[in-house]
C-alpha cells in the first residue's frame, strides 16, 4: 500500500475572504475541487430548494397523474419496499406522503428469510388478491419482470422506482422512475432508493418536503451513494432536520444509541443510527422498523425502539459470536495460507452472515464467502472481495453450474449453491484469484496534520467540507514521526488500541480497531501514522480524538548501525524493507497475498544478486545448507522473521493420528482426495495434514492410489514397516527439526551465527 498527498492549486484569495474560510477550509475545498464562486456558493448555501424540477426524471408526469388518479377513485395503493435502511426509509417517505394525500395507502416489506431480495411473484400474487390496484416499489423493482407482468395480466398497474442496476430486460411497468434512466433530463444520478422516493413526493406534493429530508438522509448515508451533487443537500439538510427531528421514533432511536440532539454528524447516522434500522431486516420483520419511523405516539415508538435496541444488541452479539468461529476454522484447518476463504456452519445465522464476511475479508486480505444451510437444505450466503480483485467476475461464471443464485458486483455477493458443491466451490474459488501488485494500490491523503493548531474548532471548522461520504472522502491527514506514548489494548477481546501522540505542546488521542498486532517492539518502526478526526463525547464532555486508517513503517534512526534485527516474535509485516526473500518456491503465493509487501520486492534466496539492500528473511529455510548460502550475499540489512514455514504441516503427527487415518481409509476404501477436504472436516484435522500421511501410507506401500480415477483404498497386507522408514518422513522431520532450531535459538546466538558466516555483518 502505498499512500500519496493529495495536490491542488491554493484557493483564490478573493473566494478565501468572500466565503471567510479557515486555512483547513480553503486547502480541503481546493483539493476536493470546489474552487469556484459558484460550487462555493453551492456547497455553503443552497438548500432543498435548489434541487432539480423532479418532472425532468422519467415517467415523472406519468406516476403521478396515476397515484392521484387512484387517491381520487379510492383505490388501494400498496408500497413494496426493502428490508435495508434505504428500502425502510423509501417506504417511510412515500406512505407518509400518501397518507397526507389521504389515499388509501398499504406497505409491504419482503422478509430476508422468507421472500429473499427484490420482487417475490408469491407476494405479488397476494397483494392482487387483496384488493391492490397500485403497486409502488421504492428502492426495487427494476428485476420484477415477472411480478410486474402478472399484476398487469390482472389489471394492477405498478409502478417502479428503483436506483439499482438495469438489467437486460426491463419490466413492462405503467411507469418507470429511476435517477439513472437512460437519456433523461433529471441532472443528478446517484439518489437512493429514498432520494428517488422523495423526489416523486416533491412532486406530487409541489413542495420541497424538507420534512421528509431526514429519512432521505438516513437512506443515502445508509446505501452508501454520492453526497456530493443534490446528494450533498439531501445530507446537510437532512442532518439539519434530523437534529430537529419531531418524530417519537427517530427521538426515541437516538436515544437509545447514546446520541444527542443537535450534535448528530453523518458519521452517528453511518455507525449508530443505520446498523440499528438494519438490524430489524437481519433478524426480525422489518415492518417494525417502518412502524417506528412512522409512529406519532411517544410511548409505543419507546416501545418499538426498545425491540429494535434488543435486536441491534443480538446483531452484535451474533456477529461476533460468528466471526470468532470463523477465526477458528481458520486456525484449525490452516487456511491462513490459502488465498481466498470459503467458510461454513449450519448454525450460522444468515441475517449478519455480510457483516462477518466483511470483517473477515478485512482482517486477512482475503476474498471471503461465508455460507449457511436455508430451509430448503441448500447452502446460501454471501461474499466479500478485497481491492484488486473481482469477486463478480470470478463467480458469475459458476452460475447454473456450482451455484444456484448468484448476484452482486466488484467488492461484493450473493449466492447459493448445493451442499455437494461446496468443495468445487472452494476449489473454483481459490483457483480464480490472481494477486494484484500491492505496489499498484495506492491510497490519498489530504495533509500534514500540525498537532499545534490542532483544536476542536479545528474539527468544526473542518466539517462544513463536509458531509463526508461517498464521493466527498472523509479527509485523512499524516502525523509524521509521531512521539507515542501511552498504548493500551482496549475492547472486549483487546482488539483495539488506545495510544496518544504529541509534541511539546499539544497531544491527541487516538484510537486504532482492528489493530492489537501493534505493540511496544514495533512502536519505533512507526514512520507515519494516517488519521481521520472525529469527536470523543463522555460525561457531557467532548473531546477531539483521531481514528487510525493505517500505519507507515519505516527503519528507526536508532536502528541505522545495527545490522541484523531479530523480529521472529512479531506477527505483522511491517513492509518497508528494500527485499523479501523467500527459500521455498512454495512460499511464493502466500506472501504474495500478504497486505502490505509488493510482489515486485519478493524474491527467491536462490535467485537473489543485489547488493547493499535491508532485506527481510520471509519464510524459513529448509536446511542448514540452504541458509548458509544465503548468508554469503553482501547485505545492508537483515530483518529475522521466518514466518511462513514451507513445509505441508508445521508438526509431526503423532502415533495415534496416523491410526486414526489408516483405519478411515481401511472402512472407507475408494475416496478420492477432494473426498478428503471433507473428511479432513469430519475428522477436526487440516487437510495438509491428512495428504502429509496419505504421501507416507503411499511410500511405504500402505496404500493404493489409482492414478486414473484418482481413488485411494488401503493395501490388504501391507508390508510390516515403521513411520520412520519413509524418506519423505524423514525429509520434512529434519526440516522441521532445524526450523524449529531457527525460530527457538536465542537472539545472541542467531545473531552470533549469522555474523559468524558474514563478515560484512
Amino acid at each position: 500500500m502505498i499512500w500519496k498527498k493529495k495536490q491542488a492549486e491554493s484557493l483564490d484569495k478573493d473566494l478565501i475572504a468572500k466565503y471567510k474560510l479557515s486555512p483547513i477550509q480553503a486547502k480541503l475545498f481546493a483539493i476536493r475541487g470546489i474552487n469556484t464562486d459558484q460550487q462555493l456558493d453551492f456547497w455553503l448555501n443552497d438548500d432543498e430548494s435548489k434541487l432539480a424540477d423532479p418532472f425532468l426524471m422519467h415517467d415523472m408526469k406519468k406516476t403521478v397523474n396515476r397515484i392521484n388518479q387512484a387517491i381520487d377513485k379510492g383505490e388501494k395503493i400498496t408500497v413494496y419496499g426493502d428490508y435495508d435502511a434505504d428500502g425502510i426509509t423509501a417506504t417511510s417517505i412515500m406512505v407518509e406522503t400518501l397518507s397526507i394525500l389521504g389515499a388509501d395507502v398499504d406497505f409491504f416489506i419482503p422478509n430476508r428469510f422468507d421472500d429473499g431480495y427484490g420482487p417475490s411473484l408469491e407476494r405479488y400474487q397476494e397483494l392482487v388478491n387483496n384488493g391492490t390496484k397500485l403497486i409502488i416499489t421504492v428502492d426495487n423493482g427494476v428485476t420484477g419482470i415477472e411480478e410486474v407482468n402478472y399484476a398487469k395480466k390482472c389489471g394492477v398497474d405498478t409502478i417502479v422506482t428503483d436506483h439499482h442496476i438495469f438489467q437486460d430486460e426491463i419490466p413492462d411497468a405503467y411507469a418507470i422512475v429511476h435517477c439513472n434512466y437512460p437519456n433523461q433530463d433529471y441532472p443528478f444520478d446517484d439518489y437512493c432508493g429514498a432520494g428517488v422516493a422523495y423526489t416523486i413526493c416533491r412532486a406530487l406534493m409541489t413542495d420541497n418536503m424538507s420534512e421528509l429530508l431526514d429519512l432521505a438522509m438516513i437512506g443515502t448515508i445508509g446505501d452508501m451513494v454520492k453526497v456530493s451533487g443534490e446528494g450533498h443537500i439531501i445530507v446537510k439538510r437532512g442532518l439539519e432536520i434530523l437534529n430537529n427531528t419531531q418524530r417519537p421514533g427517530l427521538r426515541a432511536l437516538i436515544k437509545n444509541a447514546g446520541l444527542e440532539l443537535g450534535s448528530i454528524d453523518a458519521s452517528d447516522v453511518g455507525f449508530a443510527i443505520c446498523p440499528r434500522i438494519n438490524a430489524v431486516g437481519r433478524l426480525a420483520d422489518a415492518n417494525l422498523a417502518v412502524n417506528l419511523l412512522l409512529c406519532d405516539d411517544e410511548e409505543e415508538a419507546e416501545k418499538l425502539a426498545s425491540i429494535v435496541e434488543k435486536l441491534n444488541d443480538k446483531r452484535k452479539q451474533l456477529t461476533q459470536e460468528i466471526f470468532e468461529i470463523c477465526e477458528k476454522q481458520i486456525q484449525q484447518y490452516g487456511w491462513q495460507s490459502k488465498k481466498t476463504l470459503v467458510l461454513y456452519d449450519h448454525n450460522f445465522h444468515e441475517g449478519v452472515l455480510g457483516l462477518v464476511t466483511n470483517k473477515i475479508a478485512e482482517k486477512y486480505h482475503k476474498p471471503t464467502i461465508i455460507l449457511t444451510e436455508a430451509d430448503n437444505g441448500e447452502l446460501k450466503g454471501s461474499g466479500r472481495s478485497v481491492v484488486g480483485f473481482n469477486l463478480f467476475n470470478a463467480l458469475i461464471k459458476l452460475k447454473g453450474t456450482v451455484l444456484t443464485k448468484f448476484g452482486g458486483h466488484e467488492f461484493a455477493c450473493g449466492l447459493s449453491l448445493k451442499k455437494d458443491s461446496l468443495v468445487k466451490l472452494r476449489n473454483c474459488f481459490e483457483s480464480s484469484f490472481q494477486p494484484v501488485a500491492t505496489s499498484e494500490l495506492v491510497k490519498m491523503y489530504d495533509d500534514e496534520l500540525n498537532l499545534n493548531d490542532l483544536t476542536l474548532d479545528t474539527y468544526r471548522q473542518m466539517v462544513k467540507v463536509g458531509p463526508f461520504g461517498t464521493d466527498n472522502p472523509e479527509p485523512v491527514f499524516s502525523i509524521t514521526n509521531p512521539h507515542i506514548s501511552k498504548l493500551i489494548k482496549i475492547g472486549q477481546n483487546k482488539n483495539h488500541i488506545k495510544m496518544c501522540v504529541s509534541n511539546f505542546s499539544n497531544e491527541l488521542d487516538l484510537i486504532g480497531f482492528d489493530r492489537s498486532y501493534l505493540d511496544t517492539n514495533i512502536l519505533p518502526y512507526v514512520h507515519m501514522i494516517m488519521v481521520t478526526l472525529g469527536i470523543n463525547k463522555w460525561n457531557n464532555k467532548a473531546k477531539l480524538q483521531g481514528i487510525i486508517s493505517d500505519f507507515i513503517f519505516a527503519a528507526p534512526p536508532s536502528l541505522t548501525s545495527v545490522r541484523i534485527v531479530d523480529l521472529r516474535n512479531e506477527n505483522y509485516i511491517m513492509g518497508f524493507a528494500d527485499r523479501y526473500l523467500l527459500f521455498d518456491k512454495n512460499s511464493i503465493e502466500i506472501a504474495n497475498n500478504i497486505d502490505n509487501i509488493s510482489s515486485d520486492k519478493i524474491i527467491l534466496a536462490a535467485d537473489y544478486m543485489q547488493n547493499n539492500e535491508s532485506v527481510v528473511f520471509l519464510d524459513t529455510p529448509t536446511s542448514k545448507e540452504q541458509f548458509d548460502r544465503v548468508l554469503n550475499n553482501d547485505f545492508n540489512k537483515i530483518y529475522l522473521r521466518f514466518l511462513i514455514d514451507p513445509y505441508p504441516i508445521s508438526k509431526l503427527p503423532d502415533r495415534e493420528l496416523f491410526e486414526s487415518i489408516f483405519n478411515y481409509i481401511v472402512n472407507h476404501p475408494n475416496l478420492s482426495l477432494s473426498d478428503y477436504k471433507l473428511v479432513a472436516t469430519y475428522l477436526g484435522i487440516n487437510y495438509d495434514c491428512i495428504k502429509f500421511v496419505l504421501r507416507v501410507f503411499w511410500e511405504l506401500n500402505w496404500i493404493d492410489y489409482d492414478v486414473k480415477n484418482e481413488l485411494i483404498k488401503a493395501i490388504t497386507s501391507p508390508k510390516v514397516t515403521k513411520i520412520t522408514d519413509s524418506k519423505y518422513f524423514q525429509a520434512i522431520s529434519q526440516r522441521l527439526t532445524f526450523t524449529d532450531m531457527l525460530k527457538n535459538m536465542s537472539s545472541d546466538s542467531l545473531l552470533k551465527y549469522i555474523k559468524d558466516h558474514n563478515s560484512n555483518l
